[in-house]
């Protein structure tokens, strides 16, 4: 198998293998920075389908274009006339400034009984655990109770244009008889007034990524200049960024503060939806931007010299809706930027809401309860978007599970796209053995 230069604190022998190969994923440099711009995935794909075909797999690759690689493997189960499961990861990460982080982000350096590291949050944890889930039952000479597709894209941190939706549009076969996915972003404890909770993802918002254009004349910095493209965009970023949006509850959010305010002893009524979504501590940050609309203002573009007015500035907004309101979320901004502001669509995602029911979803809180005993198990909205938007296409329901019982000190929903991520050794346990379980009884 491909290996990565071991933690000379740290013997090989003395770390679980899913720590093993979460760290090595790390130490593949893939970041990806968007618009088509990424240092690839191709190394770390390489090393998942060695590791696939080491387990007796036929993992498939994919280059969408060159070094855009995606890997997926069928594993047969004891029952094929059930519906498939695709377990799917991504290998890209978003960028990371060693400057910021105090430990090199692609280094894969385990310390304080943590694995640090871009990616160990989002999400080559769960990649690893996905793997050594998959090796525990094919090493023992079991199979999973139904078929299972292994997937592990590329772009995903772009909108999946090069990795999932790529291959949904262009080899839909390899998803041939599948009903339901499991990914990332979902799973992970919280605590609530001192009880421990674990968030199943059962939705996700709608994505829309847009452009602001600001146009104006040209001319020499020293003129009397009215319309200045930059800042009439200035206005309109400033307007968007502080807009307010509305709470509006969906049956998830409606379900998931209700079981907060159970657990608080409380009426929802008697603290109202940012208090309840306050009151999930470390998820706050999720569970507030899942009640409303989005719009953040995340670069700025304009201008060559200091002594030119440019005739163009532009600035990107990532607008999250919730799922059904894109157009008129759109239609929103364009009112309170105004006409002379154009809105160019750069990338558009639908937004998914499943019930927190049916038999997966019982299989997920038994498989929990047996490991956990007495925890909650709670859906969730999950603001932002994952794989499972481009698998919702082929008629695939998809959930955030990636199971990780986590210390009720540690942040760990800032660290997705934050500094320093980090993940405990054990929790990664505690998750390839949660997964091993659920997919050999589900």
């Amino acid at each position: 198998m491909l290996s990565a230069e071991t933690t000379p604190d740290v013997p090989d022998a003395e770390l679980d293998e899913t720590v093993r190969i979460a760290r090595d994923l790390i130490r593949f440099d893939t970041t990806n920075y968007g618009g088509g711009r990424s240092k690839g995935e191709t190394a770390a794909a390489e090393y998942v389908a060695e590791y696939l075909r080491e387990l007796g797999l036929e993992p498939r690759l994919f280059d969408s274009e060159p070094g855009r690689t995606s890997v997926v493997a069928r594993v047969a189960g004891r029952d094929s006339s059930r519906g498939a499961l695709v377990v799917h990861g991504h290998l890209d990460v978003v960028p990371a400034d060693p400057a910021n982080w105090s430990v090199d982000p692609f280094a894969g350096e385990i310390r304080d009984g943590m694995l640090w590291g871009r990616g160990a949050v989002d999400m080559k944890n769960m990649d690893a655990m996905i793997l050594t889930a998959v090796a525990d039952l094919l090493r023992a000479g079991e199979r999973p109770a139904r078929d299972l597709i292994l997937a592990f894209f590329a772009d995903e941190e772009n909108g999946g244009v090069l990795g999932s939706h790529y291959l949904v549009e262009n080899h839909p076969e390899l998803f041939d008889g599948a009903t339901e996915a499991i990914s990332e972003v979902g799973g992970y404890s919280i605590s609530i007034d001192g009880k421990r909770a674990y968030l199943v993802q059962t939705g996700e918002k709608a994505l829309l990524w847009v452009k602001l254009i600001a146009r104006g004349p040209a001319a020499h910095g020293s003129r009397v200049v009215r319309q200045n493209a930059i800042t009439r965009l200035a206005e309109a970023v400033a307007v968007v960024g502080r807009q307010d949006w509305p709470i509006r509850l969906t049956a998830t959010t409606t379900a998931l503060l209700g079981e907060v305010a159970r657990i608080l002893d409380v009426e929802p009524q008697a603290l109202g939806p940012d208090e309840l979504a306050l009151a999930t501590g470390t998820a706050s940050g999720f569970i507030q931007a899942s009640l409303r609309t989005t719009t953040n203002p995340t670069v700025l573009t304009a201008g060559y010299k200091h002594n030119v007015i440019p005739d163009t500035a532009e600035a990107l907004v990532d607008i999250r809706s919730l799922p059904g309101e894109e157009d008129a979320v759109l239609a929103a901004v364009q009112e309170l930027v105004g006409s002379d502001i154009e809105i160019e669509v750069m990338h558009r995602d639908v937004g998914l809401e499943n019930d927190f029911s049916g038999p997966l979803i019982d299989a997920i809180c038994e498989t929990l309860a047996a490991h956990d005993p007495g925890a909650e198990v709670l859906p969730y909205l999950l603001p932002a978007g994952t794989d499972n938007k481009a698998l919702s296409l082929l008629g695939i329901t998809g959930y955030g599970f990636a199971p990780l019982r986590l210390p009720e000190d540690l942040d760990f929903p800032a660290m997705f796209h934050g500094v320093d991520e980090r993940v405990p050794l054990d929790a990664l346990v505690f998750g390839r053995q949660v997964l091993t379980d659920l997919l050999r009884t589900y």
